[in-house]
C-alpha cells in the first residue's frame, strides 16, 4: 500500500486531507512539525510528502531541504501554503508541486496520483542522494 506523509500543525487541515487520501486508497501518516515528520519519514518510508510551510521548529523549506539531504530527489514533496507559496514556487528542486491554501481538493488529489504514477513508471531513472 502507498503511504503519504502529511505534515501540518493545523489538525483540521491534516485530518481533512488525510481522510480524503484514505478514501482514495492511500495509507496516511501525519506529523505536526518537520522535526516529528523526519522521524515518521524514517519509520514509514512514505512514497510522497505533503507539507505546510509555516510550522513550529522547522519551516517547509527547511524540512524539504533535510529530506533532500537524506533521500535525494526520489521522494516527491508537495508544499501547501497560505502566504508563502511563492517561496515554494521559487524552489522547484525541493517541491514537485505547490498549492495555495485553501487548496482545491480534487486538483490536489489529481496531482498526488500523477506524481505517484510517475514515480512508479518502469525505467524511471533514480538519482542518488546528494
Amino acid at each position: 500500500m502507498t503511504t503519504i506523509l502529511i505534515v501540518d500543525d493545523e489538525y483540521l487541515i491534516a485530518d481533512i486531507l488525510g481522510y480524503t487520501l484514505e478514501d482514495e486508497g492511500y495509507t496516511v501518516v501525519k506529523a505536526t512539525s518537520g522535526a516529528k515528520a523526519l522521524d515518521e519519514l524514517e519509520r514509514h518510508k512514505p512514497s510522497l510528502v505533503i507539507t505546510d510551510y509555516m510550522m513550529p521548529l522547522m519551516n517547509g523549506v527547511e524540512f524539504a531541504t533535510e529530506i533532500r539531504k537524506r533521500v535525494g530527489d526520489q521522494l516527491p514533496i508537495i508544499l501547501m501554503s497560505g502566504a508563502q507559496s511563492h517561496i515554494g514556487r521559487s524552489s522547484p528542486e525541493l517541491f514537485a508541486a505547490v498549492f495555495d491554501k485553501p487548496f482545491d481538493t480534487p486538483k490536489l488529489i489529481d496531482k498526488v496520483k500523477k506524481l505517484l504514477e510517475r514515480k512508479t513508471l518502469p525505467g524511471r531513472r533514480r538519482h542518488p542522494p546528494r
